[in-house]
């Protein structure tokens, strides 16, 4: 990832719970949100399956209250640091059984945004005083998304 696009992760991680990060949680972060993404998308491809479609709609993917608030806030925060763009090009499509709609990918960023407002402030939950979150502290917040998406 070239710097200015480091340098806006970390703002991103200061404005949405005040954390400190480094190029190691940045290649933790990638992989926890293409792993949610997919997770997402498999729950998408079932509903649409479901519903006698072979194209994923937004109304497929399951977006939870608590995660709409954290795409809402991501909005928010993403006014001042500009990472959609970048999180357009990190979010991984991987390959299903069904294709997605044009307004299924244009809010795969926003949901990839929401998942890492939700991370960085699960991490204050885990531990509170923590500033600069290390691998424990990854596979915990993972292992606790793990259980819920």
């Amino acid at each position: 990832m070239e710097l200015f696009g480091v340098a806006r992760f970390e703002r991103f991680f200061r404005a949405a719970a005040g954390l400190d990060v480094d190029k190691d949680d940045l290649r933790r972060f990638d992989d926890f949100v293409n792993d949610k993404i997919y997770d997402l998308l498999l729950r998408g491809q079932a509903n649409a399956k479901a519903n006698g479609r072979d194209v994923i709609e937004p109304q497929d993917l399951p977006i939870t209250k608590g995660l709409q608030e954290s795409i809402h806030a991501f909005v928010a925060i993403d006014q001042e640091v500009s990472l959609e763009a970048i999180l357009e090009q990190l979010t991984r499509r991987p390959p299903l059984d069904v294709t997605y709609s044009d307004e299924a990918q244009a809010q795969l960023p926003l949901v990839a945004g929401g998942l890492g407002v939700a991370v960085a402030r699960m991490f204050p939950i885990l531990e509170g005083d923590l500033v600069n979150p290390q691998t424990e502290h990854w596979d915990r917040a993972i292992r606790i998304f793990d259980l819920l998406l």
